[in-house]
């Protein structure tokens, strides 16, 4: 299994594993969690995926099994402008240190194994990947909105959370906001030691693009 980016500029290039990331992201929030998405073509796409986003996948026998959505945090950012209400005064106060990340998901039917804490070797994989590349641009903390059952696995996997305001019942789940370190010590706590990467480092990330 191995992880690696997919900033705009590569978008042409990798179109391929970008489709199977799509249907991955329809599978899992559309079918599994039956969240309320839109689905066209088998793939699950939002807004948020025109912004020029940096997608982390990780991949295993080139199939798709992980991903996640990264945009600066300064906006326009999911949490604001979706979930304005996950956040205690209604605004992520957001800085040039600060990534969101949204649409994380892995492929846990995958006989993959487990990681420390019985966390599926995708998950672990995807964390380390996600942390390896904030670290490398120049990020120190991620922020998102996700789920009490989410939540439950970042503190498993020894990445605890700190909330930004209390749970809210959204559709058919409870959803939270919080941040994360983007530091050498959670990259050490999550990342299995099967890990690989092939991550790049830009040079620039005040253009509204995360890559």
């Amino acid at each position: 299994m191995q992880v690696f980016t997919i900033s705009p500029d590569r978008y042409v290039e990798h179109q391929t594993l970008l489709k199977q990331m799509y249907r991955l992201r329809a599978d899992v929030f559309g079918g599994r969690l039956e969240w309320d998405v839109t689905v066209m073509d088998g793939g699950e796409r939002d807004q948020y995926d025109e912004l020029n986003p940096t997608y982390i996948l990780a991949t295993s026998s080139n199939k798709v099994v992980g991903c996640a959505r990264l945009l600066p945090a300064v906006g326009p950012t999911m949490l604001e402008l979706t979930f304005p209400q996950l956040l205690r005064d209604g605004s992520l106060n957001a800085n040039g240190a600060m990534i969101e990340s949204s649409r994380f998901c892995v492929d846990t039917t995958l006989p993959a194994g487990r990681g420390g804490g019985q966390l599926h070797l995708a998950t672990l994989t995807m964390f380390a990947g996600i942390i390896e590349w904030s670290m490398a641009n120049g990020y120190h903390r991620i922020v998102t909105a996700t789920d009490l059952r989410f939540e439950r696995i970042l503190n498993r996997a020894g990445w605890p959370m700190a909330r930004l305001g209390e749970p809210v019942a959204i559709g058919n789940t409870v959803a939270i906001a919080g941040t994360l370190p983007a530091d050498q010590e959670s990259f050490e706590q999550v990342r299995p030691s099967s890990y690989r990467s092939a991550l790049s480092r830009t040079e620039d990330h005040s253009e509204r693009s995360a890559a």
